[in-house]
């Protein structure tokens, strides 16, 4: 499903050059579910932009579902991205001006699919039905992020990515979120690759990496 082949990522600044990714390599089967973890400013963010798309690689290959991505351009990535990947961020993401349902509906909008009854359901299967129509500001972290999670899988896609996903709730709450995600991961077959600083978190993963120092390794803390 997704294939990483030596992929090189850095930064400048001022004079210095900062090498975040020195060579990564990694393989991801279809369906599995893999964790990142390492410290903050590591280079796992990085990662996950370069395998979505949003940032390029200086050196390497992102192959998803035996397609070399290296060629594509950005508006070629930008339809392959709302076909084939579902991405759920820290900080949410919804658009303030829309409602729930909408915010939902807009992931299908973009691909010409529009279609709210299938974002409806979405939004019932993470438990919001009563909040459909509520706009951001009207919703809970956990609420927001629920949304967000209805918005990843609305077109049912092959490549979860989550950044932190409970980064910004409680514990309680990140805890049902998490087993939310994984539910419905699971429901819908969806390959998860998952960044996160919580190794309990991490755990409930097929596998464990750890990005640190550029490099990509096995994690012991699994």
């Amino acid at each position: 499903m997704l294939s990483v082949q030596q992929l090189h990522k850095s930064h400048r600044q001022g004079e210095t050059r900062i090498d975040v990714l020195k060579g990564i390599t990694l393989q991801v089967r279809d369906g599995e579910t893999v964790a990142i973890v390492g410290a903050s400013g590591g280079g796992k963010s990085t990662l996950l932009s370069m395998l979505s798309g949003v940032d390029r690689p200086d050196q390497g290959k992102i192959i998803i579902n035996e397609q070399d991505t290296s060629a594509f351009d950005e508006d070629t990535w930008t339809r392959f991205r709302g076909q084939h990947y579902g991405i759920v961020f820290q900080q949410f993401h919804l658009i303030a001006h829309l409602t729930a349902l909408e915010n939902v509906n807009l992931a299908l909008d973009i691909l010409g699919r529009s279609d709210m009854k299938r974002a409806e359901k979405c939004l019932e299967e993470v438990g919001l039905s009563h909040r459909m129509h509520h706009r951001p500001s009207q919703l809970s972290g956990g609420e927001a992020q629920r949304v967000a999670i209805a918005r990843a899988l609305v077109v049912e896609p092959k490549i979860l990515l989550a950044d932190e996903p409970s980064g910004n709730l409680d514990q309680q709450t990140g805890e049902q979120v998490m087993q939310l995600l994984f539910d419905l991961v699971a429901k819908y077959r969806s390959t998860l690759v998952l960044v996160t600083h919580n190794i309990e978190l991490a755990k409930r993963c097929e596998r464990v990496l750890r990005l640190e120092g550029g490099l990509l390794t096995e994690s012991r803390a699994a």
